[in-house]
């Protein structure tokens, strides 16, 4: 099947590099003429495991191309994806100026019957909003239809999830419409869901909600364990074992951030005040997260006696492990407030560094080459992303080079016996303090 792309963010290239991996013939559409040179050359813009070898292998193979002519892309292609950035205002109403571009590249090239899938994460209501700027400004009077076709792709594991998807959900406004992207998916065997379009850009927002709501959820519990005494660790893994609740996303730590949850939850709530239902709830989540940061800071600042004159070694800037994506990374909100609080902060992360360095570029922030560098003579580390390489150092090493023998575990990533035998001073989230003897 003929297929077009249009953006090579995340999404758009795990997209269309995963269909023409399938057999299709792919075509992705930028308007950044050196992401798309970037990419002819076979390099990737993002960092994304595995992702460079299938790109590789399918414009060898000549079922994937890049180009940033969007009409010649669209008259080739029956199947038209828009996955294009739909950042927050500063209202956290979604920003949907790029959608509108592609629709309007669309309208103009539209020579016969195509079907136009929104990917990108949309409000309710957007199906109709690309419908209605195609049919004013389309130039051939060609039939055409819109469909919702939500990701559930996570960086750091996008190839898998888009290989073994645990749904694949179509909104479209007839069977036989979607019948054309069934066949297009049938390879993968994953279950699907056909729905109206409406419904199926409500999937997207509501799940990744309530995701993020349980994160809330768990975090607040962290803060009450800390109180009591309790372990955070082993209530979540008591809550976990029930089925109608499940294990995942309950893991306390910094709080949820990345290029999804944090406008997902905000345009949610926008998108409900808009009609008239306000999410109370959602507002909750919010707020219950946007305080992640400032008690992990208060929390150092009393143990330390104060930022000014201190030395803190960050481990890890990007948002999760494997990826180098920082956008609402909760290390940027941190390096911030420890820069202002007179704080001197040496930094490190294995895939992430060049783009913290373009968005905090500051005499105070050096950033290091391994974790052991960022520890030299610093007065605390503080873990801020669970990559693996931070799960496995060597503490004992650790801690000969640290200044004072402090470790804030962001992430809960070590156990307390290990801990222990390197004789370091540990705080994790949703736990009291523990000391060595």
């Amino acid at each position: 099947m003929e297929v077009a792309v249009i953006g090579t963010g995340y999404v758009g290239l795990v997209t269309g590099t995963v269909f023409a991996d399938l057999g299709n013939d792919v075509t992705c559409v930028d308007s950044d003429a050196a992401k798309v040179e970037m990419l002819r050359a076979g390099k990737t813009p993002i960092y994304e495991p595995g992702l460079d070898e299938m790109i590789a292998r399918n414009v060898a193979d000549g079922r994937l191309s890049f180009t940033t002519d969007t009409e010649k892309a669209v008259r080739h292609s029956l199947v038209v994806f828009i996955a294009v950035g739909t950042p927050p205002s500063e209202t956290g109403e979604t920003d949907l100026s790029q959608v509108e571009s592609a629709a309007l590249a669309i309208a103009r090239a539209i020579d016969r019957y195509k079907i136009i899938v929104n990917k990108s994460t949309v409000p309710v209501g957007t199906g109709n909003f690309v419908r209605q700027t195609i049919e004013r400004n389309k130039r051939r009077p060609v039939d055409f239809d819109v469909v919702s076709n939500p990701e559930f792709l996570r960086e750091g594991s996008a190839i898998q999830d888009m290989l073994n998807p645990d749904r694949i959900v179509i909104g479209a406004p007839s069977q036989s419409v979607a019948a054309t992207l069934l066949e297009l998916y049938s390879p993968l065997e994953a279950p699907m869901l056909v729905t109206d379009v409406e419904s199926a850009e409500l999937i997207k927002y509501a799940s990744n909600a309530f995701l993020a709501t349980k994160i809330s959820f768990i975090n607040a519990i962290a803060d009450l364990c800390e109180e009591t005494g309790a372990d955070i660790r082993q209530v979540a893994k008591g809550m976990g074992f029930d089925r109608r609740i499940g294990r995942e996303f309950l893991q306390a730590g910094l709080g949820y951030g990345g290029s999804c949850f944090p406008k997902d939850t905000l345009s949610l709530v926008h998108t409900s005040k808009r009609y008239g239902v306000p999410n109370e709830l959602l507002e909750a989540v919010i707020r219950t997260n946007d305080r992640r940061i400032p008690r992990l800071l208060q929390r150092m600042e009393d143990r330390l006696s104060g930022f000014k004159g201190r030395t803190i070694a960050m481990l890890g800037l990007a948002f999760k492990a494997n990826t180098d994506d920082i956008r609402e990374a909760k290390s940027l909100e941190i390096l911030r407030q420890l820069l202002d609080r007179g704080a001197r902060v040496r930094a490190y992360d294995p895939v992430a560094m060049d783009n913290a360095r373009k968005a905090l570029s500051d005499p105070r922030v050096e950033y290091c080459k391994n974790a052991y560098e960022a520890a030299e003579g610093a007065d605390a580390v503080l873990i801020v992303t669970e990559w693996n390489e931070f799960r496995f150092l060597n503490l004992e090493r650790l801690k000969e080079l640290l200044r004072q023998p402090v470790i804030f575990d962001g992430r809960n990533i070590y156990t307390h016996e290990r801990i222990q035998r390197a004789g370091l001073e540990y705080h994790p989230i949703g736990g009291r303090l523990k000391t060595t003897d």
